[in-house]
């Protein structure tokens, strides 16, 4: 049956491996050689390139910008992650419990609706609304219940800069995850809650010993979904920092636009393609870590069935 149909399933798989092959693979293949040239600009024709080894990886190791950055990532990542993970969690639990079906799907709704408004929206309502020190919400609240130094807190300048800044982006991502747990939960059957209530087990109990172990796949598909938002972190640290970089919010994608488009920081002067392609490479590779360890840690005969 499949050797008759081969021709019709080679037609109908061709224009997808064409469109796969110059969507994705050709610019990955060609990110990941520029890496190793000296390129000024993306226009740059090939036959301009300069080989450069590893010099692109050298450079953006050692440079403080670059390294600010990847310890601002691996902050957000592990603190935004942790933050997010739990709460996503407890809202999953909650909801997909005894909930009715209408209001779970209000909840559900409500709570997913900052996945649907545009970060540039979201991060301009959270600086301007949330955490403007003349009339935001946090002044408000702090000033009416007699906080008075935490009113007049400074939210968006240094040293709490980061933290609003990640507060801010994980608000708007527990949402996405807690569908995720939520897809999970549901998937596990009934008859394990039974048994574990007949045999006098608490809630408590029936968290630990049933809902957890059966969302090992669950917490891996999480994880590596996070961490493809943390490395293509560029929006929100641009909107908190918006003139020049700040050690406080940069991130390796607003290191590498600054690198490849231009700056307008007086801590680059110079385009630099290449290097900016070797960022690309770093970050790609950390994604791919990150999926091949969970994958090591949570094996297929571990996922839920």
């Amino acid at each position: 049956m499949i050797r008759k149909n081969k021709p019709m399933i080679i037609a109908f798989l061709t224009p997808a491996v064409l469109c796969y092959a110059a969507v994705f693979l050709y610019p990955t293949l060609r990110t990941f050689i520029m890496s190793f040239f000296a390129v000024e600009s993306v226009s740059t024709p090939v036959s301009a390139w300069t080989f450069n080894g590893l010099g692109n990886y050298i450079k953006i190791f050692t440079t403080a910008m670059f390294l600010q950055a990847m310890k601002n990532i691996a902050r957000l990542w592990f603190w935004g992650g942790l933050g997010v993970m739990i709460i996503a969690l407890v809202m999953a639990v909650a909801l997909t419990g005894t909930v009715t079906p209408k209001l779970k799907a209000l909840y559900r709704s409500v709570i997913y609706l900052p996945n649907v408004v545009s970060a540039v929206a979201m991060g301009t309502m959270w600086i301007n609304y949330v955490y403007n020190s003349d009339y935001g919400l946090l002044h408000s609240v702090f000033a009416g219940i007699g906080f008075e130094k935490l009113s007049a807190t400074l939210w968006t300048g240094p040293g709490t800069r980061f933290w609003s800044m990640l507060a801010a982006y994980s608000f708007g991502m527990i949402g996405y995850h807690m569908l995720i747990f939520m897809s999970g939960i549901e998937q596990i059957p009934k008859d394990f809650y039974e048994a574990a209530y007949l045999e006098g087990c608490n809630v408590w109990q029936r968290f630990k010993n049933v809902t957890l172990p059966f969302l090992r796949g669950v917490f891996r598909t999480n994880i590596v979904m996070w961490t493809v938002y943390t490395v293509g972190f560029f929006v929100w640290g641009q909107l908190f920092s918006p003139i020049n970089l700040s050690n406080d919010t940069v991130a390796p994608m607003n290191y590498m636009y600054e690198l490849v488009f231009g700056s307008s920081s007086s801590a680059i002067t110079v385009r630099d393609t290449g290097a900016g392609a070797a960022i690309g490479v770093v970050m790609m590779l950390i994604v791919v870590t990150v999926f091949f360890t969970t994958n090591k840690i949570v094996a297929n005969d571990d996922i839920e069935t």
